[in-house]
């Protein structure tokens, strides 16, 4: 069992893998700072000030009651929270990342493509019976 673990583990597609997973949980990491630093501010200002992240709505007051300024504020206090701005955040970063992989995708298919079109390598024939039959008498008579 441990010597298959090895062949898959090294098998070059389990690198390639891992690879992918690496630099994904970097890129999220870009995107997450992207839509929460760079996105949504600009947003919030042109809709009145509204910080996304902030934007909840209590479903169940807590104690003290509200209202609560943060959803921290709502969560320490007990309230339970409905916490749209963070949802649609979610939705913003998913929609960055969807479309990044389909551009990635899109650009290793057009790749994968242009190698099938490409033409294989001319194929000899197989020889014709004549062929093989000149070619035997021709190594009697260098005997």
């Amino acid at each position: 069992m441990l010597k298959e673990f090895k062949e898959f583990a090294i098998k070059g597609n389990m690198l390639d893998m891992a690879i992918g997973i690496v630099i994904g949980a970097a890129f999220s990491a870009i995107v997450s700072s992207m839509v929460d630093d760079i996105i949504m501010p600009p947003i919030g200002l042109i809709l009145g000030n509204v910080d996304f992240s902030e934007l909840f709505i209590v479903l169940k007051q807590g104690m003290p009651e509200g209202p609560y300024a943060t959803v921290a504020a709502a969560k320490n206090a007990g309230a339970v929270t409905w916490n749209l701005g963070l949802f649609i955040n979610a939705v913003v970063k998913f929609t960055i990342v969807a479309f990044a992989l389909f551009i990635v995708v899109k650009g290793v298919n057009r790749l994968r493509r242009s190698e099938e079109a490409k033409p294989a390598a001319p194929v000899e024939p197989a020889p014709t019976r004549e062929q093989l039959l000149l070619t035997e008498i021709r190594d009697l008579l260098k005997r």
